[in-house]
């Protein structure tokens, strides 16, 4: 029996869809595993031994009076404290990002000391 492509049934044409939506859901299914073998090979690579640092340097505690709270040192690449005047945390996070990139420099080569928003 000769297959008329014009003229389908209900049954026949459900049956292309069904076989179209199975060629299209194994092609996605493999893609899949490509990607995620890919990205477990990287991964592996990734995950070398780290070379053996020398000494880590540690930051010299200096006797706090009495009466203050001991701060707690500095993050390694940090420059030291940042005041904020009537601005949100968020802001001023912001506000750094931008002068970052504006400037081009890295965020923990620049130095804030405050920030303070100007209400006119």
């Amino acid at each position: 029996m000769k297959a008329d492509l014009v003229n389908l049934g209900v049954g026949q044409a459900g049956a292309i869809a069904i076989l179209g939506y199975l060629v299209v859901f194994l092609g996605l299914v493999l893609l899949m595993l490509v990607v995620l073998a890919m990205a477990s090979y990287f991964i592996s690579k990734a995950k070398k031994p780290a070379p053996a640092a020398g000494p880590a340097e540690e930051p010299v505690a200096k006797a706090a009076p009495a009466a203050e709270k001991p701060k707690a040192p500095a993050a390694p690449g940090t420059a030291g404290e940042l005041k904020l005047y009537d601005t949100d945390p968020k802001d001023a996070a912001m506000i750094m990002a931008i002068v970052a990139d504006a400037t081009g420099k890295p965020l923990n080569e620049l130095r804030f000391k405050s920030i303070k928003e100007v209400k006119e």
